[in-house]
């Protein structure tokens, strides 16, 4: 089950706390949590505790390597737009200014279409931001429709190379469509960079080849593949605020927390609609802690078992929504809104899980479009906050 999330929002309907979660860095540079405080994930310890003598990583080191790469491309960005220095213009190539408006309105149509209150926001941005990320949402959607669309049983390892390739082609500046020029576009104006565009794809195959998740390292990867990758393209696009005085890989780390808190969110809505076509994406060894097994999911039946299970799965996606929080309000101030919305509207199918009493295998979590109108003001109260000065 993929499901595609800007820093923002799903275009379908569809770090162990015992040491903080992250390994220790050297005094001259503590690397900044990327789990919550107070997740559990016992794999990580054991895998960052033997990591002289294997060559295997954890998740949380894998990712991070990411995050820190991504975020220098950020900080270098905010160091020329703070000394005023001026780019080169783009030369157009094979696409003309008239062709690349109607490549950008097209996708903007995408956008209106299946995420119509994240489009909404969108439309506070500046236009150029409000185009980049609109072809930013078109490509993933795409990718995520490989798997998970009309043709998803159709759909091989060697179609997944080929889309890769031309991601490759993409980011070089051959367009193969309209779409692809738009992002081309979008890439050769932001400092977004290819790593997590490569990532989502990888996450495109794990769901050709793997059903089963042992623990939640092995879930929190997938999670980032398919989700968190989507902050960190979005965050170049939607800006850092100038007056904001956190770091870049802290507003960075809050955009991979609201890609995993959207996506394990979509897990625990949609089990029983996996459950149906074979898959679990919940952590293994945390159902048999539980007391359960692969054959209470696949029964369906909500027992006093799997509500002390759900709450605590429930709770971990919590706590990245707040982790994500922290981030929104560094963002530049146009662009705050939209993903502020998004994380609250997203929230509150947690709480839908919990008013249909966790029977997530025959009842499907949502938010009613009277809580949704409720929320857009208070999103819009929060992001007028702004960024820490401290």
């Amino acid at each position: 089950m993929s499901g595609v999330l800007l820093w923002v929002v799903g275009p379908k309907g569809n770090a162990a706390s015992l040491l903080n979660l992250e390994p220790r860095a050297s005094k001259k540079q503590r690397r900044p949590r990327l789990y919550p405080a107070g997740v559990r994930v016992v794999s990580v310890v054991s895998a960052i505790s033997s990591s002289v003598a294997s060559p295997s990583r954890s998740s949380v080191e894998r990712v991070y390597e990411v995050v820190l790469k991504q975020a220098a491309l950020v900080r270098e960005q905010r160091q020329e737009e703070a000394l005023d220095v001026k780019k080169p213009e783009e030369a157009e190539g094979l696409t003309g200014g008239d062709l690349l408006n109607e490549a950008y309105e097209r996708c903007g149509e995408v956008c209106a279409e299946y995420a119509k209150t994240f489009y909404l926001g969108t439309l506070l941005m500046t236009p150029e931001r409000r185009k980049a990320v609109w072809a930013i949402y078109v490509w993933c959607r795409r990718t995520d429709e490989l798997v998970d669309g009309p043709n998803a049983a159709h759909i091989t390892p060697k179609a997944l190379d080929r889309w890769d390739k031309r991601l490759n082609d993409l980011f070089e500046g051959r367009p193969y469509d309209m779409y692809d020029a738009a992002l081309a576009d979008t890439v050769s104006k932001f400092p977004v960079d290819i790593q997590p565009f490569k990532d989502m794809i990888e996450g495109m195959r794990l769901d050709l080849r793997k059903s089963r998740y042992m623990n939640f390292d092995e879930l929190y990867l997938y999670c980032y593949y398919v989700a968190g990758t989507v902050g960190l393209m979005s965050v170049p696009v939607m800006g850092i605020a100038p007056e904001s005085k956190a770091s870049t890989e802290s507003v960075y780390n809050a955009a991979l927390a609201l890609g995993i808190a959207n996506q394990l969110t979509n897990i625990l809505r949609d089990v029983g609609e996996d459950a149906r076509r074979g898959r679990i994406y919940l952590p293994q060894d945390e159902l048999a802690r539980a007391g359960l097994s692969e054959e209470d999911i696949f029964r369906g039946k909500v027992t006093d078992k799997w509500r002390a299970f759900m709450k605590e799965q429930i709770k971990r996606a919590r706590k990245f929504f707040d982790e994500a929080e922290k981030g929104v309000v560094e963002l530049n101030a146009k662009s705050r809104w939209p993903v502020m919305a998004s994380l609250l509207l997203y929230k509150q199918i947690l709480d839908s899980i919990e008013v249909n009493d966790y029977n997530n295998f025959t009842k499907r979590a949502y938010v009613g479009k009277a809580k949704k109108l409720l929320s857009l003001p208070v999103a819009y109260g929060r992001a007028l906050l702004g960024p820490s000065t401290d």
